[in-house]
């Protein structure tokens, strides 16, 4: 969002905005009433009138913390020139609006003590107990950390932070109530940083509070953030809705009074509140649907608070008989709760003079969690103890971010997967037993399959949507119906990142293929230096027991790698050479008195001088990750093969002949080693095909017949982007079991009507 300054910056002071028209600007009072002022707000009493649910024991406590802070900012200052304990003390007075319990609010007054004056954890720990410092841990910045990039350091303290919420959300609230006030003193800070510190606010902070159903919260971030922003059109939308409010005082007064007789005479207690849209949110809804300020209707409205939910399905029938209803603006958010937990039903009707008026109905309980969110449990403790309301709270996107660090160790990568989850917008949908399941809007069939569980997603082949088959990749709608169908056999496939939406599915996917692709390189580079060991005249890989311990710590130490494992992987992926590793063992093995089987390695170098084949490994499809066949030459069984360890790619295996593989050769020979096809490969391979064809009408279609009735599968087809003339080359990719097989179905093709010629492309350019 553009930033804009109403009036040149001085960089040596900050600018306020100027006073609109008809204010007054206020003196400074005397530095006596300053200093007064600022002793008031530093000291513990302004805390106090908000520990009323405290008990003495938790107040004495947290007295004790004020005083270890207090003498921890000694001398710091804030910009506004008040003294620095002055922000902790606003946190913790936020912190204890939401009734956070006596721990909270020792962290939120010691949350800058690690950052900001050189207090270690571990003294924190002696002082005050290990959850007050581990709360404050969770919310100190890596500033001592290196980095390379700034967005790099972002991401790796907002990974942090937000673990840290998920261990603990009281970590989350302390730090959101840290960044409301320092929006709320955003004109004291350096005019050139209000751009940065807004557009993060209303980027990152104001989503998460609105995940967490902290709704008041959420509201004041994004109407603070807007105002720094673009301060001239927030001062306009300001005296519009002034101006506005002024002008229908008299009509919405009209409608309280018309719906409070409403319900004394229908005997039902309740209370109602008026409502009015955030200036941010009258932006963003003319600024998305292109509107006027005048044509935004539904800026005023009133909240109904009932006693139970039968009230609020009651009043909403004596309210849409006192006022019309507008088609489609009925929500109900009781039945199907959003995916913070709030709750309410939701109408439009038509008021007097045809002014759309909205009104939500609700419980006092709702009501607390709309606008509290998960602090609500909190606020539930302290009035009722033991009550079950904290368990219905939806807070189960804080757990899930455990799940996605887990499988995600890279922060920014974690963060573009916590970053996908922060919306409001969300589809229920339903399980074939009729559970309900919030997804984010745009979420697929797998979204859902790995919502419900990884196991599900993982083996997901197909599935139905409201009884029709449709693909995984398929959108799913409000009110659908899907029934996942799994396969034991099948596993995640890299394309399906290309679609899934949520945070949760990508980080599944993508954990299993790393999985997957570690397993299956561990596995190879354990084969090579096998292998390589015999060649040395060592008949198998010493173990990783006690009797070899000290061996493996030398290998390592010599290898640079952590463990046996991430060795062995490197050897898969081609990032260290067996042979030299094998040389390694030998000499360590040689000083521990253990010298190489002469009968072995003589009969070794016999055998790889008869037949070249050294230690050769044998290939039968199933090598998934491990193994690539290059597109350069597609070697299928049959041909003559060698295989090239790339560097952290694994084993790429060639067509001898192949140019690229000769070229590789002359710079890299060190890096070739023996492949061979196994008697009995599982799976089929891929071929490329050139088909010379007369032109005419349906010839495409009876070649691919061909290629299917000789059981050949069409993977690629390319027709080129020439003009049609009377001869055309089709160009394919066939999937066959080796090449005998693909002589066949090139037999078969040839026979077509309309074709002239069908051959292999070989690497080498030339067909055959």
């Amino acid at each position: 969002m553009p930033y804009e300054s109403p009036v040149p910056a001085k960089p040596s002071k900050p600018v306020r905005p100027a006073p609109a028209r008809g204010q007054t600007i206020a003196a400074k009072p005397p530095q006596a009433a300053l200093a007064a002022a600022n002793a008031a707000a530093a000291s513990f009493a302004a805390l106090t009138a908000k520990l009323d649910y405290l008990d003495a024991a938790d107040t004495e406590q947290l007295r004790r913390a004020y005083r270890f802070a207090d003498e921890a900012h000694l001398g710091q200052v804030r910009n506004s020139g008040e003294p620095y304990i002055t922000h902790p003390i606003a946190v913790a007075a936020q912190c204890a609006e939401w009734k956070l319990d006596v721990q909270a609010l020792m962290a939120a007054l010691l949350h800058d003590a690690i950052e900001d004056c050189g207090v270690t954890k571990p003294e924190l720990i002696e002082r005050f107990g290990a959850p007050v410092a581990d709360l404050v841990d969770g919310l100190t910045k890596l500033d001592k950390l290196q980095f390379h990039t700034r967005e790099e350091n972002q991401a790796e303290s907002f990974r942090k932070m937000l673990l840290a919420m998920a261990r603990d959300v009281r970590v989350i609230l302390i730090k959101l109530a840290d960044r409301t006030h320092n929006m709320r003193t955003l004109g004291d800070v350096a005019r050139e940083k209000w751009g940065r510190i807004s557009s993060e606010t209303l980027e990152i902070y104001a989503p998460i509070a609105h995940r967490l159903g902290l709704n008041q919260t959420y509201r004041e971030l994004q109407d603070l953030s807007f105002r720094h922003l673009q301060p001239w059109r927030h001062a306009i939308l300001t005296k519009a809705v002034t101006k506005a409010r002024n002008r229908r005082r008299d009509l919405i007064q009209k409608v309280q009074r018309e719906v409070e007789a409403l319900f004394v005479s229908s005997a039902m207690p309740v209370r109602i509140a008026g409502r009015e849209k955030t200036l941010y949110s009258i932006y963003r809804k003319m600024d998305d649907k292109h509107l006027s300020f005048a044509q935004v209707t539904d800026i005023y409205g009133f909240r109904v608070i009932m006693p139970n939910v039968t009230d609020c399905y009651t009043a909403l029938g004596l309210l849409h008989q006192l006022y019309k209803p507008v088609p489609g603006k009925f929500k109900d958010h009781i039945a199907i709760p959003k995916l913070n937990g709030y709750q309410s039903l939701h109408t439009t009707l038509v008021g007097p003079s045809g002014v759309n008026v909205e009104f939500q109905l609700r419980t006092e309980a709702m009501n607390v969690v709309a606008e509290s969110g998960v602090a609500a449990h909190w606020l539930y403790k302290a009035s009722e103890p033991g009550s079950p309301a904290a368990d219905r709270l939806g807070t189960k996107w804080l757990q899930s971010l455990l799940d996605i660090q887990h499988e995600t160790r890279d922060a920014a990568e974690f963060w573009d997967h916590v970053k996908i989850d922060l919306f409001p917008d969300a589809i229920y949908v339903f399980t074939p037993k009729s559970r309900i399941m919030a997804l984010p809007n745009g979420a697929t069939v797998l979204d859902f399959a790995y919502a419900i569980h990884s196991n599900i997603g993982d083996r997901a082949v197909s599935a139905r949507v409201n009884n029709e088959p449709v693909a995984l990749r398929a959108e799913l709608k409000n009110g659908d119906v899907i029934e996942v169908v799994t396969d034991p056999q099948s596993k995640p496939n890299p394309v399906w990142l290309s679609f899934v939406r949520t945070g949760r599915a990508r980080s599944k996917i993508r954990h299993h293929l790393k999985t997957l692709a570690q397993a299956e390189s561990q596995g190879l580079g354990e084969t090579l230096l096998a292998q390589a060991l015999r060649a040395e005249g060592l008949d198998k890989l010493p173990d990783d027991g006690d009797v070899n311990r000290s061996l493996w710590e030398r290998l390592l130490r010599f290898t640079g790698n952590r463990t046996r494992a991430d060795l062995l992987t490197d050897i898969g992926l081609g990032k260290r050479i067996a042979s030299i590793v094998a040389k390694r063992v030998v000499t360590l093995l040689a000083e521990q008195g253990t010298r190489p089987d002469a009968l072995l390695l003589s009969r070794e170098r016999f055998m790889a001088d008869e037949s070249g084949l050294q230690g050769a490994v044998f290939l039968d499809g199933s090598e998934n990750a491990s193994v690539t066949f290059a597109r350069c030459c597609r070697p299928i069984p049959g041909d003559a093969i060698v295989g090239y360890l790339g560097r952290g790619e694994g084993l790429a295996v060639h067509a001898n002949e192949c140019a690229v593989a000769r070229r590789l050769h002359h710079k890299d020979s060190e890096r070739f080693i023996a492949v061979e096809w196994a008697d009995e490969p599982v799976r089929s391979f891929e071929a490329s095909v050139v088909v010379s064809v007369q032109n005419g009408q349906g010839v495409l279609a009876r070649v691919a017949a061909a290629f299917a009735g000789a059981e050949a599968d069409i993977t690629h087809v390319d027709m080129g982007d020439e003009a049609a003339q009377n001869t055309h080359d089709l160009r394919f990719v066939v999937a066959v079991r080796d090449r005998v097989h693909l002589d066949a179905v090139l037999k078969a093709v040839n026979r077509t009507a309309s074709v002239l010629q069908a051959v292999r492309i070989r690497p080498a350019n030339s067909a055959t």
